[in-house]
């Protein structure tokens, strides 16, 4: 298990990312003293299914040409507007 200062994760990134990629977990310190846990997903888990809005705007719209875009309906739908 590798460990990482607060000011690695600031100015040297990269490097504790190509760690985790790398699979290893990694442990950040501040002031040496142990404050979180960096754990790497797996690539299996990693991956993220959106749902199909154009989809779902033909089902409830069908073949209509809508004055708004679908990101309109989207926010309008989770109260955004």
């Amino acid at each position: 298990m590798r460990t990482a200062t607060v000011r690695d994760l600031r100015y040297r990134f990269a490097e504790v990312e190509a760690s985790l990629k790398q699979g290893e977990e990694i442990v950040i310190r501040k002031r040496t003293r142990p404050i979180a846990k960096l754990v790497p997903i797996a690539a299996k888990t990693a991956t993220v299914d959106y749902p199909d809005f154009a989809a779902q705007r033909r089902q409830i719209f069908g073949d209509r040409v809508l004055p708004v875009t679908v990101a309109e309906i989207v926010a309008w739908d989770r109260g955004e507007r």
